[in-house]
């Protein structure tokens, strides 16, 4: 992320009085089942896909599928904000997109098994009404539909 005092002052001024998204209504739900049991998957807003999919752009409120059984090597970043250095996620994409650590705690037993799919967001939004009104329903529906106990919210 670039400091403050390093970019332009108009770039400064929409960073700082950028309205934030406040939800104080979202409850906390306790796992129905023990880790162990739980089926697990996960939420990123890091902007990845799989090799191939359609690449995300500026302010893009879709989402991408990850089959649970993705192979590392297919796994592509197409985040893209002033405020995102990607240079982590090129050496290592667990860093957003821990999948190799999920299937190391379902070896182990930590986990019951991982979802199906997972999703991706493209973060850095300027409107969150696209997600929250149909994508962010869409893929809450979706991992009901999987059978998915614990999402693993990962951000950019």
């Amino acid at each position: 992320m670039p400091r403050l005092d390093r970019i332009s002052e108009s770039t400064r001024k929409n960073l700082l009085t950028r309205p934030v998204e406040i939800n104080a209504s979202t409850p906390f739900v306790r796992p129905r089942v023990p880790l162990s049991q739980a089926r697990v998957a996960i939420v990123t807003s890091a902007g990845i896909h799989v090799r191939g999919d359609a690449p995300f752009v500026r302010f893009d409120t879709s989402y991408r599928v990850i089959p649970g059984d993705v192979r590392v090597a297919d796994i592509v970043q197409s985040h893209t904000s002033i405020g995102f250095d990607r240079t982590a996620i090129i050496e290592d994409v667990n860093v957003s997109f821990p999948i190799e650590r999920l299937r190391e705690m379902q070896a182990a037993g930590t986990i019951g098994s991982i979802g199906p799919r997972s999703f991706s967001f493209m973060g850095a939004q300027k409107d969150l009404v696209g997600i929250s009104a149909t994508s962010g329903p869409e893929v809450a529906q979706l991992l009901r539909d999987d059978g998915v106990d614990v999402v693993l919210l990962t951000p950019s």
